[in-house]
């Protein structure tokens, strides 16, 4: 059946992406089934692996922020502190997402799932951005939050996620060459986007009919 991973910043519309183009393709989304194989395997309580991408990023985030510098974007060197936990969760993610590629396939949103199944030809990597001033109007639109909470959410997210993913993948996380789509989730309706997104994956073979 295939896998199409979407990575996407904040306020790109994954959330509401992600669910939609696995219903249109006929796949399993896997959001909570991720963090629930975590959990099992490395025997902790599904919540702490459910917060584990965002507590570790921030995390991280808050480490190299400790030290005055940001990796570079072919990964920098960064102190080893408080790794080894994130190491674990990071590695048995990358087995589950392995497991799903070469099972039942799906869509797989975030988790650096482009990076981890970059080398399978039945996969679809896609990557939603867009201008931080309207990645914030849409989140501003959509929740009713002030202005101002919402640009310094973003902002702290996009830092940690990308110092997370070159930390640990030695890449950075916004270049297209990592990708096969690069979409500005800002910039169609969720309907347009979704359609890119279903007749890229279609193209490659992925998904029902």
């Amino acid at each position: 059946m295939g896998v199409v991973t979407i990575s996407a910043s904040y306020g790109a519309g994954g959330v509401d992406v992600g669910p939609a183009v696995a219903e249109r393709l006929g796949l399993p989304f896997h959001d909570r089934a991720i963090p629930f194989q975590v959990a099992g395997r490395l025997g902790v309580p599904l919540e702490e692996a459910e917060e584990n991408d965002e507590r570790v990023a921030r995390g991280l985030w808050r480490l190299v922020a400790s030290l005055g510098s940001v990796p570079d974007p072919v990964g920098g060197v960064v102190p080893m502190t408080g790794v080894p936990d994130e190491r674990a969760f990071r590695e048995q993610t990358e087995r589950v997402l392995g497991e799903i590629a070469a099972g039942v396939g799906g869509v797989v949103l975030g988790r650096a799932a482009a990076l981890v199944l970059h080398d399978r030809s039945d996969a679809l990597h896609v990557r939603l951005d867009g201008p931080p001033e309207r990645r914030v109007a849409a989140v501003v639109a959509r929740t009713g939050r002030p202005r101002d909470e919402v640009r310094r959410e973003m902002e702290a997210n996009d830092r940690a996620r990308e110092a997370y993913v070159r930390h640990f993948y030695r890449v950075d996380s916004r270049s297209p060459r990592s990708y096969h789509l690069v979409v500005d989730g800002t910039a169609f309706p969720l309907d347009s986007v979704v359609d890119l997104v279903v007749s890229a994956a279609r193209a490659r073979g992925i998904g029902g009919h």
